[in-house]
């Protein structure tokens, strides 16, 4: 990869049906407007084929999976000491396999603990597939609300957005592939436990190799499209069949009034997604069942939802199939400031790192210490929120006078890591205070200027430049 300043990005995607890697590269700055440190300048140097995510009976074909993950890597030329950020994904069914957790292993083993790499986070993968998809085209439309719905094979997942923020996420377990069939027809080769709880209630009782008949698959598309426009539009969820509220993974509640909700302009992403668009703009289908699910019958029936059918011609999105790889690449990594407070830059990268609460200004010190003792209790390190602290130089003495209190009163082990994240560029002068100088033996993080998700997870990347890369996941909403 080229050493001009750029750094290495990669973007991994192991959907429901099918997946994919984009590679890229990108420069660190500083944003003239907001003061912090961003990647800029985003250069795509790979991009693979979509695959059918390898499948062995109901659980991932690792070794097939490894393959794939080598060939795409070795095609990309992708060194792991030149990766400053990105990350990998399993979504939908796929990150519900009983095996997920193999193949987030063998990534990490292969790109190393900078990286974000996880399974079923719904609410990240609803930001990801907006940011990857749908911001620019809602700061193109500032005025709007955007419902952005990213639909595969397994999950439709929600985000509400405005000026390219995102402000609400969601998800459902309804997507293609949660009946298999034969390509070509609608024999049954598979079912999810969604699909064999769900369609009973629609009158379907389905058997592996019975063939479905034309009325039934109607009666299975029109259940889910209903499914996703009433979570969009607000309706309830499941109407009268208490069974079918089992679609719902993550609720999707949007803080908007009932009219501003109707107004919102929806857009899509995903197979389905793409299906949609590519029906409005005239272009052929594929046959029947060609993907081996009831994709193509699902578009059909959003594609003819007259409430939205303006919005497939009037607003269409960037990233199609590829929004959630698209926004793992080029959203989920901050850059820190510079004021960091890293006395030893050994301790990174850290991986999965759970951030146990936030410390405000009006926060208790009994509130403090319990928070310390659940940061304790993590063998390999925690992270604490700091939020509201500012930059004056008596709020940062303030606050650091009252860590420093606290760690020392719960006896905060010496050999475990600590780290604050903050979003005002205070952090040498924090981790001075929290440490009064170096006399309080912790290993004390502080990284500076960040944009803080409501996160349960960080991984912190090592330094580089003066700044260290940070992703987050687990989101709560």
């Amino acid at each position: 990869m080229p050493t001009d300043g750029m750094h290495g990005l990669v973007g991994l995607d192991f959907g429901t049906t099918t997946s994919s890697a984009l590679v890229a590269q990108a420069r660190v700055r500083r944003n003239a407007s907001s003061g912090r440190m961003e990647l800029a300048d985003f250069r795509e140097t790979y991009r693979s084929e979509l695959e059918f995510t390898p499948l062995n009976g109901e659980l991932l074909d690792l070794a097939a999976a490894e393959r794939l993950l080598d060939r795409w890597l070795s095609a990309a030329a992708v060194d792991p000491a030149d990766l400053l950020g990105g990350g990998a994904l399993l979504t939908g069914l796929a990150a519900q396999r009983a095996n997920a957790a193999g193949l987030v292993a063998a990534i990490r083993r292969r790109l190393g603990n900078t990286l974000v790499a996880t399974a079923d986070d719904p609410c990240l993968e609803s930001w990801l597939a907006f940011q990857g998809s749908c911001a620019a085209l809602s700061r193109r439309h500032p005025e709007k609300w955007f419902i952005h719905i990213d639909i595969g094979g397994g999950t439709a997942n929600f985000a509400l957005g405005r000026d390219g923020e995102v402000h609400a996420t969601g998800c459902l377990l309804v997507g293609a592939r949660h009946v298999r069939v034969e390509p070509g027809t609608h024999r049954i080769t598979g079912l999810s436990l969604q699909a064999a709880t769900v369609l009973p209630s629609l009158g379907i009782h389905p058997t592996l190799g019975a063939q479905l008949s034309a009325e039934e698959v109607g009666r299975i598309a029109a259940w889910s499209a209903n499914q996703i426009v009433h979570a969009a539009t607000g309706e309830s969820v499941g109407g009268a069949d208490p069974r079918a509220a089992a679609s719902v993974q993550v609720p999707f509640l949007p803080p908007l009034s009932s009219s501003q909700r109707q107004a919102a302009v929806i857009t899509l992403s995903g197979g389905v997604g793409e299906l949609v668009y590519a029906a409005a703009a005239g272009r052929q289908l594929p046959p029947t069942t060609a993907f081996g699910d009831l994709g193509i019958e699902l578009a059909g029936r959003l594609h003819d939802h007259a409430a939205w059918r303006p919005f497939w011609t009037e607003f269409i999105p960037d990233g199609g199939g590829r929004a959630t790889v698209a926004g793992l690449l080029q959203h989920t990594t901050r850059i820190s400031g510079t004021s960091l407070h890293l006395p030893d830059a050994n301790l990174l990268p850290l991986a999965d790192l759970p951030i146990v609460g936030t410390l405000r200004p009006d926060l208790a010190d009994d509130a403090l210490r319990h928070l310390l003792d659940l940061a304790r209790r993590s063998t390999t390190g925690a992270g604490l929120r700091i939020e509201g602290l500012g930059t004056s130089a008596e709020a940062v003495r303030q606050c650091g006078e009252r860590l420093a209190a606290c760690l020392v009163a719960t006896g905060f082990p010496a050999d475990r890591p600590l780290v604050l994240l903050l979003e005002s560029n205070a952090g040498k002068a924090l981790g001075q205070c929290a440490t009064r100088w170096g006399r309080v033996a912790v290993k004390l993080l502080v990284i500076d200027e960040l944009d803080l998700p409501d996160a349960r997870y960080a991984a912190i990347g090592r330094l580089r430049d003066g700044v260290v890369p940070v992703s987050f996941h687990g989101l709560r909403k």
